[in-house]
């Protein structure tokens, strides 16, 4: 399975690569909140998908998306120059919502739990 540890580092330094492009050399301030959470390669390397998430509403989400379309340019030649890659993976963007989730069942969990609390600190 060396294809398979292959495209995990590539996708590794993609990712690396790509996360200090977007925060530092991109200026586009729809990508500005934008958190990279992953990429997935597939077998041959030619398709990269990066996964990103947003704490936002959906015209957010949407907007950073656009933002991440229009850069792609921009950063497949960044990337060129300083990986040496045999083919330039095609990049796609995907909205990863498992932070946003997250959050979300954290806040559930929360409320739960401040009743209890609340009830405890009157018995002291």
């Amino acid at each position: 399975m060396p294809a398979g540890k292959r495209s995990v580092r590539v996708g590794e330094q993609l990712l690396k690569e790509i996360a200090y492009l977007v925060e530092h050399k991109v200026r586009d301030p729809r990508v500005r909140k934008v958190t990279l959470t992953g990429v997935h390669m597939t077998s041959d390397l030619k398709i990269a998908r990066v996964y990103y998430s947003l704490f936002g509403d959906e015209k957010e989400i949407e907007q950073a998306g656009d933002g991440l379309e229009s850069a792609k340019g921009f950063i497949k030649r960044e990337i060129g120059r300083t990986l040496s890659l045999r083919y330039m993976p095609d990049l796609q963007f995907r909205h990863d919502p498992s932070l946003a989730r997250g959050e979300e069942m954290d806040r559930l969990i929360e409320s739960l739990n401040l009743p209890e609390e609340k009830e405890g600190e009157r018995e002291d």
